[in-house]
């Protein structure tokens, strides 16, 4: 995978321009965001602008200083801050720890502003801060997710949820696209077709191609019963259609290896090897990280993040593919209930925040 090298961003003029939102600012987004910015190689890696309220982001810096477990926090004077104003009754209306319409009101705003500067060409690539859904409904905003709010706002007709984290064991990338997200059990194999399939599969080409770099690549797809169907013994999507379009698949991508179906179960056993490496530094290599993916498909959204929380669930980052522009995300949510404590973790922030960087800078290197 493409790892970002010094000179890509030494450059002041030449560093990717990120957005920043706040997330929801009742929950944990403006403390990881405080977290991450005071890690030098956050600063030396991007040109940052928060987009959110400076007002806010104050008050909780000064909370969180007073906080016994609070970690090293960046101050917001020091800080690009692009503010957005908030009507005064919102603003009064939130509380930290508690998700209402007013925090859901708020990172709205945060998410349509910096939206619009990024298409504007203000920034190359938004990095969002966690948003309740809960919040953004009571609010009056009926999206899924933030995904699909700036697909809309961009135009992207087709998007698709990968998931990156690399490996503090052994350095390897871990690449996880979802084939469908929030779907209910019940309805995936409906959902799931050989349409939806090539839609996703093109798009994490496209990824793979653009924004790691690799011209050539193997992608290993899940099943989507037990044991991959067992030769129709235990479903039958595997034989009706996902087999015949994976073979076709093979055909119209020579320049990648198509693995699959791969039965489910043992899917993530070689991933989970190339991610810790050796437990008994004496002993013999159990997995060469070439002899895996470089990425994997799931057909549903715990097929997929299971793994990927049980082998990184602070250092995942969330990337919508197929917009005009780079997003990335940290792979948890609001955590309303340790908000202002000082104890939340900003690894994946501040993974989400390189991450984003690193994929700008290869994006610019595949233009020239």
């Amino acid at each position: 995978m493409y790892k970002l090298d010094e000179k890509d961003i030494t450059p002041v003029q030449s560093r990717p321009r990120l957005a920043l939102t706040l997330g929801d600012p009742a929950g944990i987004g403006p403390e990881v965001i405080l977290k991450a910015l005071a890690d030098p190689e956050v600063s030396k890696s991007c040109d940052l602008t928060v987009v959110g309220s400076r007002s806010l982001l104050v008050e909780i810096y000064t909370k969180l200083k007073l906080a016994k477990n609070s970690q090293p926090l960046a101050n917001p004077e020091e800080l690009s801050i692009f503010d957005v104003p908030l009507d005064k009754h919102i603003q009064d209306e939130i509380l930290i720890g508690t998700g209402n319409a007013a925090s859901g009101a708020a990172s709205f705003a945060y998410m349509e502003t910096a939206i619009a500067q990024t298409l504007a060409d203000q920034f190359d690539g938004i990095v969002t801060g966690p948003i309740a859904k809960s919040a953004w409904k009571a609010a009056g905003y009926n999206y899924p997710g933030q995904t699909e709010l700036l697909a809309e706002k961009s135009g992207a007709k087709r998007v698709g949820m990968l998931f990156v984290a690399r490996s503090p064991h052994t350095n390897w990338t871990l690449c996880t696209l979802l084939a469908c997200t929030h779907v209910p059990l019940s309805q995936v194999p409906k959902v799931l077709t050989p349409q939806l399939m090539t839609e996703k599969l093109d798009l994490l080409v496209e990824c793979l191609e653009k924004d790691f770099g690799l011209e050539r690549a193997r992608i290993a797809i899940a099943g989507l019963n037990p044991h991959s169907g067992e030769q129709g013994q235990l479903g039958h999507e595997e034989q009706d259609w996902l087999i015949p379009w994976i073979s076709q698949e093979r055909k119209n991508r020579p320049n990648f290896q198509l693995d699959g179906p791969v039965p489910p179960d043992t899917m993530w056993v070689k991933p989970g090897q190339a991610w810790y490496g050796n437990i008994d530094p004496s002993a013999p290599l159990r997995v060469n990280p070439s002899q895996v993916a470089d990425a994997y498909i799931a057909l549903y959204h715990d097929q997929g993040l299971i793994p990927v929380k049980l082998m990184a669930f602070d250092r995942a980052v969330n990337t919508s593919i197929g917009l005009p522009f780079i997003r990335t995300s940290p792979d948890h949510g609001t955590a309303f209930d340790i908000a202002g404590k000082g104890i939340a973790d900003a690894r994946s922030m501040k993974a989400a925040i390189l991450l984003a960087a690193e994929l700008v800078s290869q994006r610019r290197k595949v233009k020239l």
